[in-house]
């Protein structure tokens, strides 16, 4: 009955007749289908065919996971931690994590994954990673072994089925075109899979940036194979209110040739290693661009370079509205 109900209401909700479907949904949560439950949840936080409702999505869940939906479990963990549709909440999540582990393996792989790190009780890391500045101008630091080999496997477990061709949109037609200066394939891991692993991981960032959790973009994952590259650029965005301030590359993986990162102006070269970290400034201290700034992703010769990027803002950024990136 579960399938059936669910197909009938995406056919009724494509059809224009959402109030029908949500009811015919609604009556299925209730009678105890997870599938009617866990739809309903994914339509409010995806904002169609119904409005962006985040704290009903997070009850449409509850019921869900209830029921004994195991997606729905997970998802609940991690909104349950950034705080969508509430107030983050570390401890809650990670007792939820727990309850859920027992019967599921991927659960269980990231609570082993947390429990290997050290965390204070909000997930944050107990001590503040230090890094080797690498020039002052612009602020560079380099950070070795800033992730272990399975945090890293983690993140590009969690983007791989996610990665698409980069793209941007087209001012003139609106339409998504190749993106002109970047030719990795890349994945954002937003809200809904920030699970606790990519949460703490981003609060280590957030530590070692001096930042708070909540400026950094969703954190992005590239892959560049063989002759891909992201040529001179700047990570600032020209005319945004709250400007991307710093950035922190972490390197993935090793067993590749090239794709190094470098630094034009202080004439800084870093050759990635996997689990090493890189962080910068974006702006002068009048909040203007920092040109000196400008940095490249040279060309990967063999190999797949992996590569996570989280770009940090001045303030905080609503996750659920994140702007697309632009060229």
């Amino acid at each position: 009955m579960t399938d059936g109900r669910v197909t009938r209401a995406e056919q009724w909700a494509a059809a224009g007749q959402v109030e029908q479907a949500v009811t015919l949904l609604s009556d299925g949560a209730a009678a105890g289908d997870a599938g009617a439950a866990m739809l309903l949840a994914v339509w409010h936080l995806r904002g169609t065919p119904v409005a962006r409702d985040l704290p009903r999505a997070r009850a449409w869940l509850r019921r869900a996971v209830a029921i004994g939906h195991v997606d729905a479990a997970l998802m609940e963990v991690a909104l349950t931690a950034n705080g969508s549709g509430g107030v983050p909440d570390w401890p809650a999540a990670l007792a939820l994590l727990r309850t859920a582990a027992p019967g599921d393996p991927v659960a269980a792989a990231q609570l082993a994954l947390v429990a290997a790190m050290k965390l204070d009780a909000d997930g944050r890391p107990s001590t503040v990673p230090r890094g080797t500045p690498l020039a002052t101008t612009p602020r560079l630091a380099h950070f070795p072994g800033f992730l272990t080999a399975a945090e890293c496997a983690h993140l590009a477990g969690v983007a791989g089925a996610m990665l698409e061709p980069a793209r941007i949109i087209d001012p003139a037609t609106g339409r998504l075109v190749a993106h002109p200066i970047r030719t990795s394939d890349g994945a954002a891991i937003g809200p809904v899979h920030e699970d606790l692993v990519v949460r703490a991981i981003n609060a280590r960032i957030a530590a070692a940036s001096g930042t708070t959790i909540d400026q950094g973009e969703a954190l992005t994952v590239l892959r560049y194979r063989p002759g891909q590259e992201y040529r001179p650029h700047l990570d600032t965005i020209q005319g945004a209110d709250n400007q991307r301030v710093a950035t922190m590359l972490v390197y993935l993986n090793g067993g590749f040739a090239g794709g190094e990162t470098h630094f034009p102006v202080p004439g800084v070269t870093v050759t990635p290693r996997g689990g090493d970290a890189l962080l910068f400034f974006n702006t002068l201290p009048d909040g203007r661009s920092d040109p000196a700034t400008r940095h490249a992703g040279l060309p990967v010769r063999s190999g797949a370079k992996w590569l996570a990027t989280r770009w940090i803002r001045a303030r905080a950024i609503d996750p659920w509205n994140q702007p697309v990136e632009p060229a």
